[in-house]
C-alpha cells in the first residue's frame, strides 16, 4: 500500500548529556550539525542541511531505560558501497569504539555498537538485489559472521566523514506483540512483511527493500509503554513521496480508529500517530512534493 519510494527519514532521540552526544554524532560518526533549536535541540545530517538524519532533544531529567520500556533496539544507518563500510570500520577501530558485533545477512554487511548512551546503532551497506535470496517463505536474511578482512581490503584509504549519499536505511524497534505489531505498520501504515521466519522478529519494507522497519520482542513481552520521560526514541519518520501518499495513510489511520494529529514538520505537511506500543511514528512528505 506504500509507495516503491517510501523511505525512513529522521530517527529522534531523547538524550541526557546533548554535548557528549552530539560529539559522537558529529565528530566520530561523521554527520554534520544541520539546524538548532533553542538550546536543548540539533539537528545532524551527512551533508550538514536538510533533509535532516538525526535530532538529538536533551532532557537531563529523562529515566534511563534500560530495556524495560518498548523503543529503539537500533537505528541502522545506510552507506552507498562496501567500500564506504570498509573505510568506516577502520575508522571505528582506530579510535577505539567498542564494536559490538559484525554481520552479513546475505542481503547487506553490517557493524554493531552503540552510542554513549546505549543507543543501538547499525551500520551497514547493502548487496546488488539480484543477489538477495527470496524462497516462497519471504527473503533470506541469516546472520553469519561478516568477512571482516575482506571489507577492511576493500575500503582503501582514509575515511574522510561520512558520504554524501548516506542516509537512514532502516530502523528496529523493540516492542512487545508481534501481531499487535504487523497489524499497524502493515495492516493501517502499509508496509510490506518482507521476512517473518526469524525468530522473535518481523521485517517491514516498501518497494521491494529487504526492510525499512525491523520489530522484536528478544526483550521478553511484558514492557512498559515508549514515554517521552524515557532516553531513548523520541519519534522517528517515514518520509512519503507525495501529498496523496500521505492522504491515504491519513485515512487508513482514520479507517482504524487511531489518533492523529496532523503536524508540519521541517515545513512539510505531517501527521502523526502512535503505534499499539506508543511508539510515535511521523508521516511526512519528501521536500518538494
Amino acid at each position: 500500500m506504500l509507495p516503491s519510494s517510501t523511505s525512513i527519514g529522521l530517527v529522534h532521540l531523547t538524550v541526557g548529556e546533548l554535548g557528549r552526544v552530539l560529539g559522537f554524532y558529529r565528530d566520530t560518526l561523521g554527520f554534520a550539525e544541520a539546524h538548532r533549536v533553542g538550546d536543548r535541540t540539533v539537528f545532524l545530517s551527512a551533508t550538514g542541511s536538510f533533509p535532516y538524519h538525526v535530532g538529538l532533544t536533551a532532557d537531563p531529567g529523562a529515566r534511563s531505560n534500560q530495556r524495560r520500556s518498548a523503543g529503539l533496539y537500533h537505528t541502522a544507518i545506510l552507506l552507498p558501497s562496501r567500500a564506504d563500510l570498509g573505510r568506516m570500520l577502520r575508522h571505528l577501530l582506530e579510535v577505539k569504539w567498542p564494536i559490538q558485533g559484525a554481520s552479513d545477512h546475505g542481503v547487506s554487511e553490517a557493524i554493531y555498537f552503540a552510542d554513549p548512551e546505549g543507543n543501538g546503532i547499525e551500520i551497514y551497506a547493502d548487496r546488488p538485489r539480484e543477489r538477495w535470496t527470496i524462497t516462497r517463505d519471504g527473503l533470506v536474511m541469516p546472520t553469519k559472521a561478516m568477512d571482516v578482512d575482506a571489507v577492511l581490503a576493500e575500503g582503501s584509504g582514509s575515511w574522510d566523514g561520512l558520504p554524501s549519499a548516506t542516509k537512514i536505511g532502516h530502523i528496529h524497534l523493540r516492542v512487545s506483540d508481534l501481531s499487535r505489531v504487523e497489524a499497524f505498520y502493515s495492516g493501517i501504515i502499509g508496509f510490506e512483511v518482507t521476512a517473518r521466519t526469524y525468530p522473535g522478529a518481523l521485517f517491514f519494507a516498501a518497494g521491494g527493500y529487504h526492510h525499512h522497519l525491523g520489530a522484536n520482542i528478544w526483550a521478553g513481552t511484558n514492557l512498559e509503554q515508549a514515554s517521552p520521560e524515557v532516553r531513548g526514541l523520541r519519534y522517528f519518520t517515514i518520509r512519503l513521496p507525495d501529498r496523496a501518499a500521505l492522504a491515504a495513510a491519513d485515512e487508513r489511520i482514520r479507517r482504524a480508529e487511531l489518533t492523529l494529529e496532523a503536524v508540519d514538520h521541517g515545513g512539510a505537511p505531517a501527521i502523526l500517530v502512535r503505534d499499539p506500543d506508543g511508539i510515535t511514528v511521523v508521516l511526512t512528505v519528501d521536500q518538494g512534493a
